[in-house]
């Protein structure tokens, strides 16, 4: 069964508490995202921007994206605002063809962003550095300007999160997001002023720690979760998966709600959760028939996103979306669900610290 009576936990602390806590660690890096957020916008705005106006006067003919694990849902948020907000045709690059297979492809004029958190892994810098080589414009977005990655790349964006010290990845991706979305607005000639209402609305979901902590006794003992979600929020839902199944260990499926009518809907049924981020705008539009089908199969639907839908569903968390433009709404989603895996986690009694079998940096070749 997945659902069970909420346990009393009368010593349970907020995520963002110091405590002797398993996953305190993870805890205090979601809790500092607000002031990254604001960092972000007040000190590296300029930079980003600057970088945004020289890249954009290359004028590239094409975007490649590159990155691995949580990067790797960054860089897909990006191939969204570029396609969407620029028009340009992008792709999430194979690196394999070059590390690998020794593949020379003609990047002449074409964008490669490179998306990294510690900007060391080896298979990253090895096709970037190939990609310049191939006459490719390389922009390296990292937490850390010192890295071999940004070395190697003709240009580079620091996310500013800080130091990043819980294996699992949070305010690395909320300073990634908002640092690819200030780039693709620079590069549009946008001031990217939508971002302004995002660190004070961060700090007012992480407070709703309480509620979240309810849906994780809910869902503690689920065996598999299905997440989906349609256009700026696939990301998110492939993200919030990502967390899940690397702190908690439980089997998250992620989906974009096209894909799931195509075949995956048969394994939903009435025991699996299936998580439905509904971002406010067209990408939650497109996703209404397949919230319909979840619905008329008895699915046991948690929806993140607006009132209006999580009151249609069996669970939810009311995101304050009235107002916030749809391209910057993924920065928000993803806090919830952050803290979902975290408290599923300390819910099963593991640590959401030290996910078994990972390390920080992955060096891939």
């Amino acid at each position: 069964m997945t659902a069970t009576p909420p346990d009393p936990q009368p010593d349970a602390q907020p995520a963002s508490v110091e405590s002797d806590r398993p996953g305190r660690i993870m805890a205090r890096e979601m809790a500092e995202q607000p002031a990254v957020l604001r960092r972000i916008l007040e000190e590296g705005a300029p930079r980003i921007q600057d970088v945004a106006q020289r890249v954009a006067a290359r004028k590239p003919r094409f975007v490649l994206l590159t990155a691995r694990g949580t990067s790797d849902n960054a860089a897909l948020y990006a191939k969204y605002l570029l396609e969407i907000r620029l028009g340009l045709p992008c792709g999430l690059a194979s690196m394999s063809t070059t590390t690998a297979y020794g593949a020379h492809p003609d990047l002449t004029d074409v964008l490669m962003i490179t998306v990294s958190q510690s900007g060391g892994s080896p298979d990253l810098v090895a096709s970037t550095r190939a990609a310049r080589e191939a006459g490719a414009i390389t922009l390296a977005v990292t937490n850390n300007p010192d890295s071999p990655l940004a070395a190697v790349s003709e240009y580079h964006l620091d996310i500013m999160a800080g130091p990043e010290k819980a294996l699992p990845a949070t305010k690395t991706y909320t300073a990634s997001l908002l640092a690819l979305y200030l780039f693709v607005e620079g590069l549009r000639g946008g001031d990217g002023a939508q971002a302004k209402v995002l660190p004070d609305l961060a700090e007012q979901l992480l407070a709703r720690q309480d509620e979240i902590r309810t849906l994780a006794s809910r869902y503690r003992f689920a065996e598999r979760m299905v997440i989906t979600s349609r256009g700026y929020g696939y990301p998110t839902a492939k993200e919030a998966a990502l967390k899940l199944m690397e702190t908690s260990y439980i089997p998250a499926l992620s989906y974009s709600g096209a894909d799931l009518l195509h075949g995956p809907l048969a394994m939903v049924d009435n025991i699996s959760p299936v998580i439905a981020v509904v971002t406010d705008g067209r990408g939650g539009e497109a996703l209404q028939p397949v919230l319909d089908r979840l619905r008329g199969r008895g699915a046991d639907l948690v929806v993140i996103g607006p009132r209006p839908q999580v009151e249609q569903a069996s669970a939810g968390f009311v995101l304050p979306t009235e107002g916030v433009a749809e391209e910057v709404q993924p920065i928000l989603e993803i806090l919830p669900l952050q803290l979902l895996a975290y408290e599923v986690t300390i819910a099963r009694g593991q640590d959401p610290d030290a996910p078994r079998a990972l390390a920080k940096v992955t060096e891939t070749r």
